[in-house]
């Protein structure tokens, strides 16, 4: 249940400490131990302390919770973007902002290849992952648009957003499978190699 905090400037029916992470990871740890489906928010809302109207002001559902650091990930994005300078060339940017917005580690892997498995298992789940992954790659493809000067649903930016995006899953798969270094490297190997067309001779070079 929701407590009455008299502490100033705190809002009611949100305990100290509770954060959009906190439920994430119960989330996550009851999805594991019951299933998606016989995981309500009422248990959720239970096991953090919390009222269900809580849980409510962090995320719009449960399925949300799997998607909340993916979206602020597309907000971080973004924000990015906006800060690279003129001169910098379109996939050198590109690269260096994605790079920068997935600081995850090896140690990172456990959890995220939960959320995998949940979103790729649940029919519901991965039925909701499209419109997720269309806001990463509108980021990249407005991004892109802004830079050559075309409308953002015009070829060559959906081009390179969608390619982008799919060169940044095959090194997050490849990542969560090997669990061997940083996210960052296997991206940056991917959009190095993107942005080389996949010649050779860069791949060689970036080994």
């Amino acid at each position: 249940m929701a407590t009455d905090l008299r502490s100033g400037g705190a809002r009611r029916g949100r305990p100290r400490g509770t954060s959009a992470r906190d439920l994430e990871v119960i989330s996550l740890r009851l999805f594991s131990e019951h299933g998606f489906e016989d995981t309500t928010v009422e248990r959720i809302a239970a096991a953090a302390g919390v009222s269900r109207r809580t849980f409510f002001r962090y995320f719009d559902s449960k399925a949300d919770v799997l998607w909340h650091a993916f979206d602020g990930e597309v907000a971080s994005l973004r924000a990015a973007f906006a800060e690279v300078p003129p001169d910098v060339p379109v996939m050198a940017a590109i690269r260096q902002v994605v790079v920068g917005v997935n600081r995850y580690r090896a140690e990172d892997v456990p959890e995220l290849r939960t959320r995998m498995n949940l979103i790729g298992s649940v029919p519901a789940l991965a039925a909701s992952a499209a419109q997720h992954y269309d806001a990463w790659e509108r980021a990249v493809s407005e991004f892109a648009a802004s830079r050559l000067g075309l409308p953002a649903d015009s070829l060559y930016p959906l081009a390179i957003g969608r390619a982008t995006l799919a060169v940044c899953r095959s090194a997050y798969d490849r990542w969560a499978e090997r669990a061997d270094a940083d996210l960052m490297v296997y991206l940056d190997r991917a959009l190095r190699a993107l942005a080389a067309g996949f010649d050779p001779a860069a791949l060689a070079e970036s080994e």
